[in-house]
């Protein structure tokens, strides 16, 4: 639970900081990286119920 809680809490500040790098392929980056971390937690969180 405290792994997908952190997975969620990190990508999401990834995906607020890359939002304010307008223009810059790093902020790009630094979005796609969150994008991975949030379906990662949300992964985890329905692995449970397979």
């Amino acid at each position: 639970m405290i792994l997908i809680a952190l997975f969620f809490i990190v990508g999401l500040a990834m995906v607020a900081a890359g939002w304010t790098m307008t223009g810059k392929l790093m902020g790009l980056g630094i979005m796609l990286v969150g994008l991975v971390l949030l379906l990662a937690a949300l992964m985890i969180y329905n692995k449970r119920f397979e």
